[in-house]
């Protein structure tokens, strides 16, 4: 339980970023897309993969000055081809095997496009800094919820094979808790009752998606943590594997419902 509140302690600088908002926030992410990167990379050479570092180094400056210049989606999509071609090179050249290419490429997409999209959320909205809070309180309540519920009514395995510790009954508290906690949250800030409930009751299983997904990685690859960063809950894929998939859910749901 102390490793879980000193892992929240350490989230505080992310939250600080958030508030303000800005270049501040570009270049926190930035910096937390790289260290993701880097242990996404890294848990693949297990498997003897040697993904191209520097191509999602180079993506994650990208966005940085994607979001400060508010760069349209084609700018994106030229840089994912042009980063493609030089991969295609360093193939040819260092004739590295095409697993490596398909990793880093999938590390693109499942790290960094899918986190950048809590700053579309706080910035393609009007209330963009009210929505991107349900972000994490999505994530961050289901978990919470789910451990408690595991804790103290959990009897049946959710899905032992890939995450031995998880319940059904702990799933079924992480739901109830997100969603009581995100109708809360829409109380105060006056958010559709209908949308706010959707949010936090399907906005938790995909919360659970992310986080059986991120095992699913760890298991083939042989490892117990992406990395080492935060203490009891390893490194940045450790504490952003629901995350990562709730961030573009919030933002559909917002762009579909709200805006």
């Amino acid at each position: 339980m102390r490793t879980r509140i000193v892992a929240g302690l350490l989230l505080v600088p992310l939250f600080i970023l958030i508030i303000l908002g800005g270049l501040p926030l570009y270049i926190g992410e930035a910096i937390i897309i790289s260290i993701a990167i880097n242990e996404f990379y890294k848990a693949f050479e297990q498997k003897e993969i040697k993904p191209l570092y520097y191509i999602g180094y180079i993506f994650s400056f990208y966005l940085l000055i994607k979001n400060y210049f508010k760069l349209p989606i084609f700018y994106t999509y030229s840089m994912v081809f042009i980063l493609f071609l030089i991969s295609i090179v360093s193939i040819l050249r260092v004739r590295r095997n095409i697993i490596d290419i398909i990793v880093t490429f999938f590390g693109i997409f499942y790290v960094a496009i899918l986190i950048d999209f809590i700053v579309l959320t706080m910035d393609n909205f009007d209330m963009g800094k009210i929505y991107v809070w349900l972000i994490f309180i999505i994530a961050f309540m289901t978990d919470t919820f789910a451990y408690f519920s595991g804790y103290l009514f959990g009897k049946h395995k959710l899905i032992p094979k890939v995450s031995p510790k998880k319940t059904v009954e702990g799933s079924v508290g992480g739901i109830l808790g997100s969603t009581l906690i995100c109708m809360v949250f829409g109380y105060f800030f006056k958010i559709d009752l209908a949308v706010i409930i959707f949010l936090g009751f399907f906005g938790s299983i995909v919360a659970q998606f992310g986080d059986l997904f991120a095992s699913s990685i760890k298991r083939y690859v042989g490892i117990k943590d992406y990395g080492k960063l935060i203490p009891g809950h390893g490194g940045i894929l450790d504490r952003f594997d629901s995350v990562i998939l709730v961030s573009p859910f919030v933002y559909s749901v917002i762009n579909l419902f709200i805006n």
